[in-house]
């Protein structure tokens, strides 16, 4: 095995146009290709009239003489970036892996071969202003410097829309959601549940909330014209639990809704007698028709994590065995939710070492171990596998990011 997944590869130091370069100096940086933008300014649709990409030319340059890798590290990405209908790419895994910057730099590679694209973040933690070394804050769009095409990046906020929630509750003294559930039938449970405060909840919010406005997002996406013009979107999920949360929410909700519904229901036909006896109006339909397109639209969400045609999930991990292990389960319960995915990205390898660093081999041969349990499990076995050398410099800012989607998305 460690044959097979062994690099060619020679090292050499990258030289800096500017005393102000963003990259330290160090001899270990692999050297074969440049990584160089040229200006442009792209002015986006009516639909972000306002908003211009303006890239500006860096100040340093990476070579890479050589980095050889066998033929199953191969992505596809030719495959992936082909076509001009909208397709999704999830990016997930264990904490700490690089999910964020696979799939920063997969968002750059999109942008630089012709696509509009747009990379969220469904990670509560954000970390791709980080990543791109730029302010997205703010759960808005914001443009992207940098790349040849328009992208654009947004870091989904919960605390905003929780806020967005609270002023809803308070408009009106609250008798906004007071008619909805009187709508449902169920008035007299939201005067007797008054007492627990339960706008004070959103302070300390449940688990699965930040997973339910990631969704709701998910819908924005896929019915408003702001986003028509992207067309390819990836997404930086959340660790594990969060985003198998994220992916099994749709069902839930589908289900949930659909009891309220024949709740109501049965409410509204043991009460229809009496309410004609007495000469009164049927209760208007307006909640139950609310609630019914919202479980039409999560059925959309659903359709969407599950389409093999428009959605894929990347599984990312390192090569330690408790993160293989991880990946693992993951792929397990992706298939279980009937989720597709056929990549695996293997990331931070080791090159052979040059020297007589004893750590360096011990290290490599604990690699080669876990890379080997890729190969015999079951549920990874057959993914696609992807192998992302460990660089000495921090993939941060767009160059950066340039420069590891043309070493992983090939």
């Amino acid at each position: 095995m460690a044959k097979a997944v062994a690099w060619l590869a020679s090292f050499t130091s990258y030289s800096s146009s500017s005393s102000s370069s963003p990259f330290p100096r160090n001899p270990m940086v692999p050297v074969g290709f440049s990584l160089s933008l040229s200006p442009r300014i792209h002015t986006l649709s009516s639909a972000f009239r306002s908003l211009s990409i303006k890239p500006k030319r860096p100040n340093s340059s990476f070579e890479v003489r050589s980095v050889a890798a066998p033929a199953e590290d191969i992505a596809g990405f030719d495959e992936m970036v082909s076509g001009t209908e909208r397709k999704y790419y999830m990016l997930g895994g264990k904490g700490g892996v690089g999910k964020t910057s696979c799939a920063a730099s997969l968002a750059v590679k999109f942008a630089n071969n012709g696509h509009h694209t747009l990379v969220v973040s469904t990670d509560p933690a954000h970390s791709l202003s980080d990543s791109f070394a730029q302010d997205l804050t703010g759960g808005m769009l914001v443009p992207v410097e940098g790349p040849d095409f328009p992208l654009f990046a947004l870091e989904i906020n919960p605390d905003k829309a929780r806020e967005e929630f609270r002023d809803v509750t308070k408009n009106n003294g609250g008798t906004g959601v007071k008619e909805f559930m009187d709508g449902m039938g169920l008035g007299m449970l939201v005067e007797q549940l008054g007492e627990l405060k339960l706008g004070e909840l959103l302070d300390t919010p449940p688990p699965g909330l930040d997973e339910a406005i990631a969704i709701s997002k998910v819908m924005q996406f896929l019915e408003s014209p702001q986003y028509n013009m992207f067309t390819r979107i990836v997404f930086d999920t959340a660790p594990t639990g969060h985003t198998l949360r994220l992916l099994s929410l749709p069902d839930f909700l589908d289900a949930s809704i659909g009891k309220i519904l024949k709740l109501r229901q049965k409410i509204a036909s043991a009460t229809s007698a009496i309410k004609s006896v007495f000469g009164q109006e049927e209760t208007k339909q307006n909640a139950a028709d609310k609630l019914e397109r919202l479980r039409e639209r999560m059925v959309k969400v659903r359709d969407l994590f599950r389409d093999a045609d428009s959605t894929e999930f990347v599984i990312v991990t390192i090569p330690t065995v408790m993160a293989v292990s991880e990946s693992s389960r993951l792929s397990a319960s992706l298939k279980k939710e009937n989720v597709p995915v056929k990549r695996l990205i293997v990331n931070q390898i080791l090159p052979p070492s040059v020297s007589d660093c004893k750590f360096c081999a011990v290290k490599r041969k604990d690699q080669m171990r876990a890379l080997d349990v890729i190969q015999s499990d079951p549920e990874l076995s057959s993914l696609k596998l992807i192998q992302s050398p460990l660089v000495d410099m921090e993939i941060r800012g767009v160059p950066a990011l340039k420069f590891m989607g043309d070493i992983v998305w090939k």
